[in-house]
């Protein structure tokens, strides 16, 4: 069967936004849009094991929202590296129900796009939970730290 995406994503921000728009909307095609037409794509979904292929992917995300929970999703703390054909993406997810004050502890993700010929696709979304120390620094900013050496 041949995957065919429909959506054009001129650039790695673009195609993030249309990710983290589907997973709220739980809109299993517009996720698997984002996602390259490639058999070595990889998913790993907090504590979860490690999903290789568009099939396998796929039939996570049809899982995941067939549960029927819709969740909001906020990133901070963005770090980007850019190159001609590929950009990494290191972003702290914060996820919560519609409506929560006080979401779920914060994740840490990965997102890796690669150019294709469809413009930027999502090769790999690792994301995995963030240790408590970290969780009490993404709620509450550090105040300038002085640098030692």
């Amino acid at each position: 069967m041949t995957r065919r995406h429909k959506n054009l994503f001129p650039n790695p921000e673009d195609a993030e936004t249309a990710f983290y728009e589907a997973f709220e909307r739980a809109d299993l095609a517009a996720m698997m849009a984002v996602w390259a037409d490639d058999d070595d794509i990889v998913c790993v979904h907090p504590q979860g094991p490690r999903l290789a292929g568009f099939e396998a992917v796929r039939d996570s995300w049809t899982r995941i929202f067939a549960q029927g929970m819709r969740l909001s999703v906020r990133t901070t703390e963005a770090r980007q590296y850019h190159g001609q054909t590929l950009a990494v993406h290191s972003v702290v997810e914060l996820l919560s129900a519609p409506g929560e004050t006080s979401g779920s502890p914060p994740l840490f993700a990965t997102n890796v796009y690669i150019l294709t010929e469809a413009g930027w696709r999502m090769t790999l979304h690792h994301a995995s939970p963030a240790p408590e120390a970290a969780q009490v620094a993404v709620a509450e900013p550090h105040p300038e730290s002085q640098t030692l050496h």
